[in-house]
């Protein structure tokens, strides 16, 4: 019975806190002046807010407790740039190596099918993501190569919002860190040089 009190208790919270997700995502542009800048400390701020909603006293104004979670992440998220030395912006006008795959041969992954979807990427990518757990694997799959919204995900997974916005992040995360020389090796990031 206890479970079953927490269990709705966790639901009831996660569903204010996603209440909340535009307003949110309207203030980190704010902040942020960047689009996929402004997503990123959105979903941070959620997956904070979920993670620590046991810090979450009945009676607080969610709404300020939310925005207090992305004014911190925000600054803390600065703060670490800014110990970072500087990046160098290109222009543009630079050449990228061609990645693009061939014209001439035409290939359609099968819906649904998350071998196709893999045989579109290099091989280093492909390692890097078979090398993630499944959980955050299939998240990463559904969402950054079906193109699934959280809602999907979470049918499918059969979890709750949050719980597919964690395995995103952390996913997502783990995809970075093992494709940093690669990004590197191409000219991906910013600061790279011949």
């Amino acid at each position: 019975m206890a479970d079953a009190l927490v269990i709705n208790r966790s639901r009831e919270f996660e569903r204010q806190v996603l209440e909340h997700i535009d307003m949110l995502f309207a203030v980190a542009m704010r902040l942020t002046r960047n689009s996929a800048d402004a997503e990123d400390l959105t979903q941070n701020t959620i997956v904070k807010a979920l993670r620590f909603h046991d810090k979450f006293r009945e009676g607080t104004y969610i709404k300020a407790w939310l925005l207090t979670i992305l004014r911190n992440t925000f600054i803390n998220e600065y703060r670490r740039k800014t110990r970072r030395p500087a990046e160098v912006e290109l222009s543009g006008f630079e050449s990228a190596p061609e990645t693009a795959p061939d014209p001439e041969v035409f290939f359609e992954p099968r819906k649904g099918n998350q071998e196709d979807l893999l045989e579109l990427v290099d091989d280093p990518v492909r390692k890097a993501i078979e090398a993630l757990p499944d959980d955050f694997r299939n998240a990463v799959i559904m969402a950054d190569l079906e193109d699934m919204s959280y809602k999907e995900i979470a049918d499918i997974m059969q979890c709750p919002l949050g719980t597919v916005m964690s395995r995103l992040y952390r996913g997502r995360k783990l995809l970075r860190e093992a494709l940093e020389d690669y990004a590197r090796e191409r000219r991906m990031v910013p600061g790279t040089r011949d």
